[in-house]
């Protein structure tokens, strides 16, 4: 045996042991007490974890995690991107608690759990065969599942021959996997992503593909559920592509703690000043990453140093406040993205960013919400380039106008049609050099504020990112310098007398 499986073995035997030490039955309670437990079991999924997992269940379910296994109980076919943040328990969920939950309530499970490699599939595999071999309670209410003969690491099958366990090493052919009429119907691909993918773009497009080409495809049948557990602190990654190229499939994001308060989403779980020390430990920029999803790209052209925040002035003092919206038709792909900028003096100051992937309607609802939040007096000028002006757009904005009961003042900006690359690099990289562009640090880590500025981060040669917020951002910032133009010479008053005088002195 190598040192390898012989140290994985005495891990699964430590788990086992572990899960008998935690499990307690009541060997006095009636037959009626046992039946209406696994009754409540069944249908109360936190009240399961809490029953018969107390080796894991440290805290209650929250309700993301108590919303994830119900809508998979509901839904027989069911693509779920699970980007919940660090600690938040998303491979427990959805490789042990669901699967096992699923299979308690009559359904017949063939899960494939996919790991980064093979022997990590295994061990995540051996976390749920150890539930099926040692846990008491589960054996004493649903029968010994151990099954001789079929109970090797990385494959097994309970005795009832309704759970079906494989382990699958990412880009490992899944062809073939079959148990008589069975075909998998439940895959779990859990935290294939990593450092070392994370900055190789060909390696996370080849599993994409192999997940979408070989991996989805061994699913035949009415039942057909895809879990994708991972948090995402990457800027590219195999989760947001999948993610890209699926707008369909459903991305279930929880960030662990609000950034502004430290309030953590697992309130059960963690205390108010948690992550507040988590935090200091790892500094802001990392935690936000690892805990809320907040990628930090380090920009070639616009960098860091470039990037500044600040408390913005009242916004009743500047000159001309506007937004200018970038649209995106269908908001699969690219971005509906609005910055809101303000000009004081010959400073500009983003007070917010709207910056996201969703329909035309949504964008506009923004801006008539983001008016309502003016004080009197002051208004806010809206920009739309002229080639989006079509049906689509005037029929999402009648919907918003009448949802609202007036119109949107809107106005329609003709622009040169320049290659896209330099009009965002050479319109804004003076501002930015000269330090004259500031964002709102008050909204630093809202996420539409932080995609923009990702996205601005990833303009340099041969991009392939989104440029909708960076596009957006130079089309406010040339609408706003007009102003600066405008306002450029003071007006003198003088006498016709003394115009003539000075004529006559600067005449040949």
């Amino acid at each position: 045996m190598r040192v390898e499986d012989r140290r994985a073995q005495e891990q699964f035997n430590q788990l086992c042991e572990r899960i008998r030490s935690c499990v307690n039955i009541n060997w006095n309670e009636t037959k009626l007490a046992q039946a209406l437990r696994i009754r409540k079991a069944k249908r109360n999924y936190g009240y399961m974890v809490k029953t018969y997992f107390p080796h894991y269940a440290d805290a209650d379910c929250a309700n993301f995690q108590i919303n994830l296994a119900n809508r998979a109980k509901r839904k027989k076919t069911i693509r779920e991107l699970v980007r919940w943040g660090r600690g938040l328990a998303k491979s427990v969920h959805c490789d042990i608690f669901i699967p096992i939950w699923l299979w308690m309530n009559g359904e017949n499970v063939y899960a494939v759990l996919v790991g980064n490699s093979y022997d990590k599939a295994k061990k995540l595999l051996g976390d749920v065969q150890a539930e099926f071999e040692s846990n008491d309670l589960l054996i004493h209410d649903f029968g010994d599942q151990k099954c001789a003969g079929a109970w090797s690491d990385g494959d097994f099958r309970t005795k009832d021959g309704r759970f079906i366990g494989k382990a699958l090493g990412m880009g490992q052919s899944p062809r073939g996997l079959r148990q008589g009429k069975l075909r998998p119907n439940l895959i779990i691909c859990d935290d294939l992503e990593d450092k070392d993918t994370s900055r190789n773009p060909k390696r996370q497009d080849e599993v994409v593909d192999w997940i979408e080409r070989d991996l989805l495809p061994t699913m035949d049948g009415d039942t057909r559920r895809y879990f994708h557990p991972n948090n995402d602190p990457w800027v590219r990654s195999i989760q947001n592509l999948l993610e890209a190229r699926h707008p369909s499939w459903h991305l279930d994001e929880v960030q662990a703690y609000d950034p502004v308060t430290h309030k953590p989403a697992w309130y059960q779980k963690y205390s108010d000043t948690y992550y507040k020390d988590v935090e200091d430990d790892l500094g802001r920029l990392a935690a936000m990453a690892e805990y809320n999803h907040h990628k930090h790209k380090e920009g070639k052209i616009f960098t860091d140093e470039m990037i500044q925040y600040a408390k913005l002035p009242r916004i009743n003092s500047y000159t001309v406040l506007l937004g200018f919206w970038d649209v995106a038709f269908s908001g699969k792909n690219d971005y509906n993205a609005i910055p809101v900028l303000g000009l004081r003096g010959r400073n500009f100051h983003c007070e917010k960013f709207f910056c996201r992937q969703c329909k035309m309607v949504e964008a506009i609802r923004f801006m008539y919400k983001y008016e309502k939040t003016l004080p009197p007096g002051v208004v806010v000028h809206w920009h739309v380039e002229e080639q989006f002006w079509n049906d689509p757009m005037r029929d999402a904005l009648k919907v918003v106008e009448a949802e609202y009961g007036y119109p949107l003042a809107l106005r329609i900006v003709k622009r040169p049609r320049l290659n896209k690359y330099d009009r965002i690099v050479n319109g804004l990289m003076p501002y930015f050099q000269n330090g004259r562009t500031y964002f709102n640090i008050d909204e630093k880590y809202n996420n539409d504020m932080m995609e923009a500025i990702n996205q601005l981060k990833g303009i340099e040669p041969g991009y392939k990112s989104h440029d909708d917020a960076p596009d957006a951002l130079e089309q406010a910032h040339n609408e706003a310098a007009a102003f600066i133009k405008s306002t450029a010479f003071e007006p003198m008053l003088t006498s016709i007398s003394e115009l003539r005088s000075s004529n006559s002195h600067n005449s040949y």
